[in-house]
């Protein structure tokens, strides 16, 4: 799959964002082995606590519909309408990709937009991560 594509993606994907409190919407792509594209968005809560980003939404709702294997994931965000750096998941997200995905493998696609992005593996912003396997 294209990058540009997954970019794309979490651009649709933040349009759906509820982000009250912050006003930072964030969208994610993520893609499945199975080629499949599951969306997320991040949803605030007055609480904060009960909030869930982007990167978990998609993950969420891949691993409810049966999807355990990925490949990559693009994320953008930005305060308001605006897309103003680089949208990294945090270390909550990077765990929960650490479940699911193969670290040297899964991609991390960070965009300002479709011609400027940067990729990371799983395993260069998680280094010495653990998961499934080191059980």
């Amino acid at each position: 799959m294209d990058d540009i594509v997954l970019i794309r993606e979490a651009l649709q994907a933040r349009e759906a964002a509820y982000a009250p409190y912050s006003k930072f919407k964030v969208g994610a792509a993520l893609l499945g082995k199975s080629g499949t594209i599951y969306h997320g968005c991040n949803i605030e809560n007055a609480a904060y606590g009960p909030s869930n980003c982007a990167e978990r939404t998609a993950f969420f709702k891949a691993v409810s519909e049966g999807e355990r294997e990925f490949c990559a994931i693009a994320i953008i965000g930005g305060y308001d309408g605006q897309i103003d750096g680089y949208a990294f998941p945090c270390g909550v997200c990077r765990q929960v990709m650490m479940e699911f995905c193969h670290p040297a493998e899964f991609m991390i696609i960070t965009a300002e937009s479709e011609q400027d992005y940067k990729k990371y593996t799983l395993e260069q912003l998680l280094p010495e991560g653990f998961g499934p396997f080191n059980l």
